[in-house]
Formats: C-alpha cells, structure tokens, sequence
C-alpha cells in the first residue's frame, strides 16, 4: 500500500505507540487526522508531523464519547475532505484478577478499548469504501494472543478487539478495504504506569505488578510505529510487534490450553 498523499485517522496519538505509529505514517508523506483526549499532546504530535512536511489535523476526542465519535467524521471531511486509514490505537490498562476488578472499572475499560473501536469503524466505514485503497487497522494487544492471570478485564478486551477485526476482513473481503490487527509485545509506553488498579488491593501487590510490567515494556515506540506502518504498506492481516509477541504466538498455537504452565516454567516464575 502506497501511503504517500493518503490521509490516515489515527487515535490516541498523543504518545506512545499512537504518536509513533503517526510519524512513521508522515515520514511516508500520509496525510493526518490525529485524536486523543489530551488535547495539548495531540497538537504537539501534529505539530511534529508538519515538520515531516504532510498536513496534519488535530482533535481533542474522547472515544468513550458516542456522542463525540459520531461528529468526528464530519471534523475530518472539514480538514482533509477524505480518509483512507483508520488506525484504531486508543486504549487503557487495567490491572487485577476478576474478583477484584470492580464492574465499573471493568466496563469502563471495555468502552475504551473494545466499543469504541466498533463505534470508530462504524462512523469511517462509508468515507474508507469510497477510497480507491482504505485499510482498518485495529490495535489489539500481545494479550489478545495470551491470556494472563490479573489481565482477565484487559485479556478480555484485546481478544475482542481480534475477533472483531478478523470477522471484519472476512466481511470486507473482495472490497476496497482491507483490515489488519496489531499485536504489540512489550513496548515502552506509560500504559503500565497510567494503569487502573482496584482500590483495595494491597499496595506491594500494586508496585510488584508495576515493576513487573515496567521490565517487559523494552521495545521502543518509535521500533513499533514502523513495524505497524511497514505491515500497513504490505496489506498485512496481522502484524506481531516485538520478538515476545512472536514467540508467544508460535507457543500459544503450539500448546493453547498448556502455555501459561510453560511460560512459568521457562521464566521461573
């Protein structure tokens, strides 16, 4: 896929794995629409893009809005008169086994990760099949692959978000619009530190899952962005990101019901 003087929607753009995703894209020459609920990080995103010589839009939106997504497309017609991607990356983390997530936090998670990606799809559909060549790109997690124990609010969000794409691509398939689902591995993002935990859980618990997750998190972002443009510019159906998503990949396949017992076994743990 050509992505020069395309125009790309991507979501939670302000940092991390969105921010870089949205540079790679403009070092490419595609055009941006770039969203998030921090207003200030978005536009200095975007201001950055237009260093990279391609325009760029910026957008305060909260996914969890209906509301709001369902005006987006119009703010975006209004900027670039078009859109040729969507890259559905917004999402949050929620940490805690099932009993000790409360079913506010659990909901609310789902709403941002799972549901507003639906309602963003939903709302670009008709601007992506009037494109030539439009792509859905929906970010789903290394988590969307395995399934952790104090992940089960998290686990549950990502392999929706996989289930929804790959249903998608079978349905779109012989159109214009292709889709493809990301899993990212350990990226060194803020998502583990900005993470919701449940209000009652002891606290060495909290910083022991912190520690933790910080230690994984080593790929950095800028590394992921280009791997998730470079499967965009190859029509790729799935893109793993990072040798651990690779890995896991190839064990969940090789043992589905069994690999949480090898992991633990082969890390000590």
């Amino acid at each position: 896929m050509n992505l020069a003087n395309r125009v790309a929607v991507v979501t939670g753009a302000g940092g991390g794995i969105g921010r870089a995703t949205a540079l790679a894209l403009a070092r490419r020459g595609c055009h941006l629409a770039l969203a998030d609920i921090d207003a200030a990080a978005v536009a200095a995103v975007a201001e950055e893009a237009r260093r990279l010589g391609v325009r760029a839009s910026h957008h305060h939106l909260d996914v969890a809005d209906r509301g709001a997504v369902r005006a987006f497309p119009a703010q975006v017609d209004a900027a670039h008169g078009r859109v040729d991607l969507l890259v559905n990356n917004a999402g949050v983390a929620l940490g805690g086994t099932f009993e000790q997530v409360h079913e506010d936090d659990f909901d609310w998670l789902m709403e941002i990760n799972f549901h507003a990606v639906v309602r963003m799809t939903r709302a670009f559909l008709p601007r992506l099949r009037a494109s030539d060549e439009a792509r859905v790109v929906n970010v789903s997690s290394i988590y969307g692959i395995i399934s952790p124990p104090g992940q089960s609010a998290y686990a549950a969000s990502k392999f929706a978000v996989r289930g929804f794409s790959n249903a998608l691509r079978h349905e779109l398939e012989g159109s214009t619009v292709g889709v493809s689902v990301v899993h990212p591995g350990g990226v060194a993002t803020a998502i583990a530190k900005n993470a919701r935990v449940p209000k009652d859980a002891p606290q060495e618990d909290i910083a022991r899952g912190r520690a933790i997750a910080q230690r994984l998190l080593r790929m950095a972002p800028h590394e992921a962005g280009e791997t998730i443009v470079r499967g965009i510019e190859g029509r790729r159906a799935r893109i793993l990101v990072g040798s651990d998503a690779k890995i896991v990949s190839v064990l969940e396949r090789l043992s589905p019901v069994h690999y949480w017992t090898l992991l633990k076994r082969a890390t000590g743990r």
